[in-house]
């Protein structure tokens, strides 16, 4: 595919955004002339609201500006598509970053969908399995073959992390789960629950459930979540999305997508995210609630705090605010840093760094936020044990915890 129209839907019919084209393996944008004179700015850090063709000279985004990178799964749904090519003759190589934007097209996160439509090779799932799903998954992740790659395609194959995942429609009141492959009836809210990888404890679900309890606690804005339990008693961290509302769309840009950080390789600062949210949203709280968010992560010792695990959103009138957080749990690195430095730190953050953090953003009442954080973190055995976290991994995460609070 050499040419792609990119739309944008919010609440009412889908407003044609531009043109993505392929040329000579480069890829180059051009707006629109009507949608320009809406005024509506989707990346306001790197792409310009002119009526010229850009390029950007990031490559690490397969060529893309972040705002259309935030469209591509990467992680478990570029696993599932890239198998089901193998599957039907076609090299993964062959496939360009247009034809992935395609696949994608009006299923990604966010309020972007990508034209024409390529056939995404499946069939639309009336039904589904969570058990099912997590052996499914298994078999996927261990490379071998799955009977359920179809389905798998169709319930997460526009997700991103490497964790598998599913988006779902679920009706609170029914306690009832539906395949969600656009618009849903009445009653039903669209969510997304998360199965383990091969490298996840088999109770991370319960921890990340205890995570989100504590980070309630810890006044941080998070989306309504739950654990769901499968027929053989398997247990699933489930989060309503927050990039829709009802089955209207929010327009969602990565703290990555739109500084184009690399966040497998990154050199950001929370610093440089409370630039980008005071820029976004013109308001100083916006720099406290990234403070609030990183004090989480330091004492909860959540170290996969990348520059991807952070988002923005912004309505149709153009409004930007910080999304809710996600992706909060306990989590090692392989080197022993967290994935963000603060003030500069990454190996041993703590007080002083966050202090002084807020102090370059004149944070009013810095401490007061640090010590909220810190009291919530300190009851961390009381989550756990609402969440029926086992007691091994509960002693476990308070020995690393009690150190750094």
């Amino acid at each position: 595919m050499e040419r792609v129209t990119v739309k944008i839907r919010f609440s009412g019919a889908p407003l044609e955004v531009g043109e993505l084209v392929l040329r000579d393996q480069k890829v180059y944008f051009k707006f629109f002339p009507d949608f320009l004179a809406r005024d509506l700015m989707l990346s306001p850090l790197h792409l310009n609201q002119i009526i010229e063709i850009q390029r950007t000279g990031t490559e690490f985004f397969d060529g893309l500006f972040g705002v259309f990178a935030d469209s591509l799964p990467d992680g478990w749904g570029r696993l599932l598509l890239d198998r089901k090519l193998t599957e039907s003759g076609t090299r993964s190589e062959d496939v360009t970053v247009l034809d992935r934007l395609a696949f994608v097209g009006e299923n990604g996160p966010g309020a972007l969908s990508y034209h024409p439509v390529k056939d995404n090779l499946t069939e639309e799932v009336t039904t589904f399995d969570l058990d099912l799903i997590a052996e499914a998954s298994k078999q996927v992740l261990a490379g071998k073959s799955s009977g359920m790659l179809d389905e798998l395609i169709q319930l997460g194959g526009s997700s991103g992390g490497a964790r598998p995942k599913i988006v779902v429609g679920y009706d609170p009141l029914t306690d009832r789960l539906q395949s969600n492959t656009g618009d849903l009836p009445e009653g039903y809210e669209h969510w997304l629950i998360k199965y383990s990888a091969t490298f996840d404890p088999t109770d991370i679900a319960r921890t990340e459930m205890a995570y989100h309890e504590m980070a309630l606690a810890s006044g941080l804005e998070m989306m309504p979540s739950r654990l769901f339990e499968s027929k053989s008693g398997g247990v699933f961290f489930g989060t309503k999305r927050f990039d829709r509302i009802g089955n209207d769309r929010l327009h969602l840009h990565s703290a990555a997508g739109l500084m184009h950080d690399n966040f497998r390789l990154t050199n950001m600062d929370y610093g440089h995210v409370m630039d980008a949210a005071f820029r976004l949203e013109k308001d100083r709280t916006a720099c406290a609630k990234v403070l609030r968010l990183a004090a989480f992560n330091v004492f909860a010792h959540n170290r996969d705090d990348h520059s991807k695990n952070i988002s923005f959103l912004m309505g149709e009138t153009g409004n930007w605010w910080l999304a809710p957080a996600y992706d909060l749990t306990f989590s090692q690195s392989s080197h022993g840093y967290h994935s963000m430095t603060v003030a500069g730190e990454s190996k041993s953050p703590g007080r002083a760094q966050l202090l002084d953090l807020a102090k370059t953003f004149s944070i009013k009442k810095p401490a007061q936020i640090i010590d909220e954080v810190r009291d919530a973190v300190g009851r961390w055995p009381e989550f756990a044990k609402k969440a029926n976290v086992p007691t091994a991994t509960i002693n476990t995460i308070e020995r690393i915890l009690n150190p750094q609070i």
